[in-house]
């Protein structure tokens, strides 16, 4: 920002969303917890008390104590360990499969909306064929085709995350694409390459972001439905989800086991999701008018 712009009193864009941001406590709340989530998933090593894979028969199905905090499981194995564990491997199926999807669905949303015509009837037609599966069922498609497994849980999620990315973009460059700044550096030459990704591309931002934030919720909430059925991370992998399955058989007997791991989802997802609508108040235009 020029020297002038701040003896005036001109915020920069960041500083203004910054401002705006941290007026909602609820979102700002989220965006800590999931920073600290980030954190326990990043140092597991230093964090985790004991060794997420190792069994100790003297302890099975133990319920939460001052030793485990979180009860033992069938082999004796930490479970708050391997939650701390697990989010790594949940974090990581969120992040990577939302922002493949969001890489592949903004780029073919740009086209689509940039060029129009049978590039764009063609576009739209093949996101109408993804969107007309419900997404989980698309997910559980992709992954019987490919075989289970986390990686390919990470490109299943993908799949069904583009077509809607695409579509929000699409939206965006339609409308973005008449403007007077666009319309004026198209007229002057400026090659369709450059105009896409300086003048268009930046104006599609705030919408990708606040459903990058949201999308990533759902994606691990459908990782641990595709691992609680068996298609996902597979024993004796720390995932949430498939702590689930493996709790399911003692509920009754050691409710602890399914009690944590539901937890840790529930609070990741709830925070992503209340991070999201902070990040949408704060960035849709409409709203702050």
């Amino acid at each position: 920002m020029s020297a002038a712009a701040k003896a005036a009193g001109v915020q920069s864009p960041l500083s203004e969303f910054w401002r705006r941001f941290r007026r909602k406590r609820i979102p700002l709340v989220a965006g800590g917890a999931i920073l600290l989530i980030i954190l326990a998933a990043v140092f597991a090593p230093w964090i985790a008390p004991f060794d997420p894979a190792a069994p100790d028969y003297e302890n099975v199905l133990a319920g939460p104590s001052l030793l485990h905090l979180a009860g033992t499981d069938v082999f004796g194995r930490d479970i708050f360990s391997r939650i701390i564990w697990g989010g790594r491997v949940s974090l990581s199926v969120g992040f990577v499969s939302v922002f493949l999807g969001g890489f592949a669905g903004v780029a073919l949303g740009l086209v689509s909306g940039f060029f129009g015509g049978w590039v764009d009837t063609a576009a739209m037609r093949f996101c109408d064929v993804l969107l007309a599966f419900p997404g989980i069922l698309l997910a559980i498609a992709v992954v019987a085709v490919l075989g289970p497994g986390i990686s390919n849980v990470i490109y299943a999620i993908a799949v069904f995350s583009m077509p809607v990315f695409a579509r929000l973009v699409r939206g965006s460059t339609l409308g973005l694409k008449q403007t007077v700044y666009v319309q004026a550096s198209r007229s002057i030459g400026v090659r369709r390459f450059p105009l896409v990704m300086r003048h268009i591309l930046p104006g599609t931002l705030p919408g990708v972001i606040v459903y990058l934030s949201l999308r990533v919720g759902t994606s691990i909430l459908t990782a641990a439905a595709l691992s609680f059925i068996g298609l996902g991370a597979q024993p004796p992998s720390a995932e949430w989800g498939a702590m689930l399955a493996d709790g399911r058989s003692y509920l009754g007997v050691a409710d602890h086991l399914t009690l944590f791991p539901g937890i840790a989802i529930f609070v990741t997802v709830l925070a992503f999701n209340l991070l999201g609508d902070g990040l949408r108040d704060a960035l849709d235009q409409k709203l702050r008018t």
